[in-house]
């Protein structure tokens, strides 16, 4: 009888079913791109329809009127688009994968916003200049004379303390939780925002097409919030059952979390794969938090390991066998599917480490064909070690530490025990035939982006570098 994992080791080690799940892959991305853009460009013909272009040869009131319009609309379909890929639809996240929906909310967010603003300020010069007054009173008698303003004021504050909180030196003064928190208020920012758009918009409601877009695209998106961010998860929860089985320390720093629940198997989760977790154990388990699988997913056993760096993953170190736990997942696109070469260098940093050894484990490869990497402050800090040396004397893994306190003289992935080497020149030692390799890599977002660059420095072409990050 062929065990769970031998299936899957097979099933991975299948050119044909790589290359299958890969096409697949394709095609969803390519619907997921022909959404995004056909609905874009959607946008910009009901501008069109309304006179929008003509408008603009005037230069004057109404031309900054008309691009006032523009402005509000895409910001409009973007900001919905924001709430939308942040959902978990099918579409986006088997189209484009978690790493890439990450930089476009992120990206998307920032735009919808500066587009927000060139919405208020284009339209307020514009009514201002057609009616001969000062821009300040036109501003004042839109908040307070024109339905719906005044939500759509409020909706803008709570829109930009999510977008400055989003800024990155003030993201990395926030803990997780209340920058999470929030972020939440986003949500409602965008619903305190439609109102005015409905009573004021006439690229709204004049237009039967354009009324029809809107109220269907807002509808989308809020049944998506509620099927894909709360109704599912909730009901494959309750399904699988899933709970703790035990807790254990992972390294100096470190924490392992098994969990068993029933059918976990119909859920096709794949190493490298993570899962929005919420421990039902108390105050603090509405906040989810994203944890890569640890192991291979094998039966109806799930094994997380995460750094204890913050109030989230300390969470961990006490919980108890037999709590429940709600999940949402599996996501991301970080698995062996993405492979083109029979060749694995799985690069990670701190709990980075964790789905680096699930993949080795699931995945095929010939004895000495992979190498692992691994990047602590210390060598206590070390993570999955047993799980390591498990796959160097069953599977000859080849392992590297590159442990210590980093070189603080300049951007550079490497410790300073390491100063003296380029990083293009360490890989290349570490891994002497490179271009028969594809690279994983799993660690905070600029150390990542360091060692990428090293890879492409050392002639590693970018389709071969795989990663993914949470972080938004």
């Amino acid at each position: 009888m062929t065990s769970v994992a031998g299936r899957r080791t097979a099933l991975n080690s299948a050119p044909g079913g790589r290359q299958t799940r890969r096409s697949r892959r394709a095609l969803w991305h390519l619907a997921a791109t022909v959404v995004i853009w056909g609905t874009s460009l959607f946008v910009v013909a009901l501008w069109v329809s309304g006179a929008g272009v003509q408008a603009l040869v005037g230069f004057d009131a109404e031309m900054l009127n008309s691009l006032g319009r523009l402005t509000g609309l895409v910001s409009a379909n973007l900001l919905l688009y924001q709430v939308l890929l942040m959902a978990r639809v099918p579409l986006f996240e088997r189209g484009f994968g978690r790493d890439d929906i990450t930089r476009m909310h992120r990206l998307v967010g920032f735009w919808s916003f500066w587009l927000l603003v060139a919405h208020i300020v284009l339209l307020v010069l514009g009514y201002a200049a057609q009616a001969a007054i000062n821009p300040f009173v036109q501003l004042w008698q839109f908040v307070w004379d024109y339905p719906g303003m005044l939500l759509a004021t409020a909706g803008t504050g709570l829109l930009v303390m999510v977008v400055v909180t989003s800024i990155r030196r003030a993201r990395r003064r926030l803990r997780y939780e209340s920058w999470h928190l929030l972020h939440l208020y986003g949500y409602l920012g965008v619903g305190l925002a439609i109102p005015h758009m409905l009573w004021t918009g006439a690229d709204f409601v004049q237009n039967p097409a354009a009324t029809f877009y809107w109220w269907t695209l807002w509808a989308i998106v809020a049944a998506s919030v509620l099927v894909f961010r709360v109704g599912l998860p909730l009901w494959r929860s309750l399904r699988h059952g899933v709970r703790v089985v035990s807790v254990v320390p992972d390294g100096r720093n470190g924490v392992s979390v098994r969990m068993r629940g029933r059918g976990l198997e119909r859920l096709d989760a794949r190493a490298g794969q993570f899962f929005v977790w919420r421990f039902l154990d108390g105050p603090g388990w509405t906040r989810g938090h994203p944890y890569s699988l640890a192991s291979a997913p094998i039966g109806d056993e799930f094994v997380i390991s995460a750094k204890i760096v913050g109030d989230g993953t300390k969470h961990l170190t006490r919980l108890r066998p037999g709590i429940r736990v709600l999940f949402e997942g599996p996501y991301g696109t970080m698995t062996g599917d993405v492979r083109s070469t029979r060749k694995l260098l799985m690069i990670g940093a701190g709990a980075g480490v964790a789905p680096l050894t699930a993949l080795l484990a699931s995945e095929a490869y010939a004895p000495g064909d992979a190498v692992l990497i691994t990047r602590d402050h210390d060598d206590a800090d070390g993570m999955r070690l047993d799980e390591i040396s498990r796959l160097i004397t069953t599977r000859r893994l080849r392992h590297y530490l590159l442990n210590g306190p980093r070189d603080r003289t300049r951007a550079t992935w490497l410790p300073a025990s390491h100063a003296a080497w380029a990083g293009p020149d360490l890989l290349r030692r570490l891994a002497p035939d490179l271009e028969d390799y594809d690279v994983f890599l799993c660690g905070p977002a600029p150390w990542m982006d360091a060692v990428k660059a090293d890879l492409i420095g050392a002639g590693v072409p970018d389709r071969r570098i795989h990663s993914e990050a949470f972080a938004v």
